[in-house]
């Protein structure tokens, strides 16, 4: 019996070139979230701030850069990498979180829809190629992946291009040490149809994705800066809520996917996860290698770029599979027949898991 599967034939990634180092917000007013001025200096707070996040330095795109240009950059480097036809494509689907927001300014651009504005971009004329967005917090493009997964395997699709695009640092308050987490970056993959008699076919697996809304949904939100008499809405974190979700969920969210698939622990050659603390990550993957009888994880099982590249949201699990693919990570490889997982969560709050097969 044949069997579709949706399998990545190519994928590209942009690092914006602006590297923006924690010192420089030592110029920044912070306040804490009763609005009140912070005593700490600010070497003081970024020095905590690294301490607990990991991260060091993050990409922020440049002055007259979009996350549209970004993810078109990215989508043309997807398409280089695979050796397609963009007009080949069935969908072109953008996962992101707040559209295009100019340089300089907090405002939301998402008309034209950013998928539209890629296809543009990659002066795609196909009118069957369907663009179109999605909005699921950080999670937003392995969500994107399952969707293209059940368009290939109704038969009915062959290629389909997922773009994970976001410029989050310039929704972020400069009076909100919060704002320190957030970056900028692209990346997007070509998931294609391949036919196989195999039981377990190179290609996506299994997936499962969780929303857990009630009491749950404003752990991340826009809300009023923390500076009193500021005009505007930013991103507003309540940073213990996100972090216990995501050691809760993001695990056993993990575990359930691998027994959808039919496969253990022992049976994966990497993680490929989302990335917005450090810390966090090491917990979550501690705690899935602890519900399967291991007292820690193999640390080259998980590649981390936190501490460089800060949290680009939906851009970052395309950018860190890209960067893999491409040899750019030292020391991490991903080989014909690994079984990777794919992780993430965030605002909603969501968490989703993909196991992957590669060929």
């Amino acid at each position: 019996m044949k069997r579709y599967s949706s399998k990545i034939i190519g994928s590209g990634s942009v690092l914006p070139t602006v590297k923006k180092a924690n010192s420089a917000f030592w110029s920044n007013t912070f306040f804490n979230k009763d609005q009140e001025l912070m005593t700490k200096t600010n070497k003081a707070i970024t020095a905590k701030f690294e301490e607990v996040a990991g991260i060091v330095e993050r990409r922020v795109a440049e002055k007259g850069i979009n996350a549209s240009d970004l993810g078109a950059q990215a989508a043309q480097l997807a398409i280089k990498c695979s050796g397609i036809d963009p007009e080949t494509l069935d969908y072109l689907i953008v996962a992101h979180n707040f559209g295009d927001v100019n340089f300089g300014t907090i405002q939301s651009d998402m008309l034209p829809n950013l998928a539209a504005k890629v296809k543009q971009k990659l002066g795609i004329k196909n009118s069957r190629c369907v663009a179109y967005d999605i909005l699921f917090g950080c999670p937003s493009w392995i969500q994107a992946v399952i969707q293209a997964e059940y368009y290939i395997r109704s038969g009915d699709v062959k290629r389909v291009m997922v773009v994970g695009a976001d410029t989050v640092s310039r929704m972020t308050d400069p009076h909100d040490i919060d704002g320190m987490l957030f970056a900028d970056g692209a990346g997007a993959a070509i998931l294609e149809r391949v036919e196989s008699t195999e039981k377990n076919p190179a290609g996506i697996l299994a997936h499962v994705t969780v929303s857990d809304c009630v009491g749950e949904a404003e752990h991340l939100k826009m809300g009023d800066s923390l500076k009193p008499d500021t005009e505007g809405q930013y991103i507003r974190m309540y940073g213990k809520g996100v972090f216990r979700y995501a050691v809760t969920k993001v695990p056993v969210a993990m575990n359930e996917c691998l027994e959808k698939a039919g496969l253990k622990l022992e049976d994966v050659s990497k993680f490929v996860m989302h990335q917005a603390n450090m810390k966090m990550n090491k917990i979550i993957l501690k705690r899935l290698y602890e519900m399967n009888g291991y007292d820690d994880y193999p640390r080259e099982m998980m590649p981390l770029v936190v501490d460089k590249l800060g949290n680009s949201s939906a851009a970052t699990v395309p950018t860190v599979l890209d960067l893999i693919m491409k040899g750019e990570m030292h020391g991490q490889s991903i080989n014909k027949g690994d079984i990777v997982v794919f992780a993430s969560v965030g605002a909603g709050m969501h968490a989703n898991c993909i196991v992957y097969k590669h060929s």
